[in-house]
């Protein structure tokens, strides 16, 4: 009988990006201390999260929002989503929706579970496995780090003003517009293992 993985519940910390390739990075932190889990996404996966963080709506729904809705609408409620294992440097997830009372488990990038968590206040959990092997361990400061765009940084920008921002840029200039005043010194503390599947889809639609 094989033993049934351990589950720890995670917050969304906040999404920073590595200082030579400016690539988003999620930073999801355990609920009970402070060890940090960096999963590397996509521009647009780290514009989703930041959207919706700062509780704006773009002038037309997202694949995110779209994709919630119609879940919604059939009845259904994601309860909670959880990455559940590093492989070959890839992480995985799975989104777990309740509909007429049965579980269904929804195999998912991080990324995009995510994007959905933060739409429909789902839980986020990861393996203890994924955090023993991948996470890092640092006391959180005061002060945030330059570059990390976090809920309560975000709570300071004005909803309107943000709102109108949107209507006239893409997914790419905003999420490029969250780099500038960032210091190109590199964190202190940098993981090894990345999330290399968003750069592996976008390698395979454009083919």
């Amino acid at each position: 009988m094989s033993r049934r993985p351990v589950m720890r519940e995670m917050t969304l910390y906040g999404v920073s990006f590595e200082p030579i390739g400016k690539q988003p990075i999620v930073l999801l932190k355990t609920a009970d201390d402070d060890k940090f889990l960096p999963i590397w996404i996509g521009h647009p996966e780290a514009a989703a999260i930041l959207i919706k963080l700062q509780g704006a709506a773009a002038p037309r729904p997202m694949t995110h929002d779209l994709l919630n809705e119609v879940i919604s609408e059939l009845q259904g409620e994601i309860v909670r989503v959880t990455v559940t294992e590093l492989r070959e440097n890839t992480f995985y997830a799975r989104i777990t929706i309740v509909q007429d009372g049965r579980e269904v488990e929804i195999d998912s990038r991080p990324s995009d579970a995510i994007a959905l968590a933060v739409r429909c206040d789902a839980q986020i959990f990861a393996a203890d496995d994924v955090i023993e092997e991948s996470a890092i361990e640092f006391q959180a400061e005061d002060e945030e780090q330059p570059g990390l765009v976090t809920m309560s940084s975000l709570a300071d920008l004005d909803p309107a003003e943000f709102r109108k921002f949107l209507e006239t840029v893409t997914v790419e200039q905003f999420a490029s517009s969250l780099l500038e005043g960032e210091e190109e010194e590199p964190d202190e503390a940098e993981p090894e293992d990345t999330d290399l599947e968003d750069t592996e889809l976008e390698e395979d639609d454009a083919s």
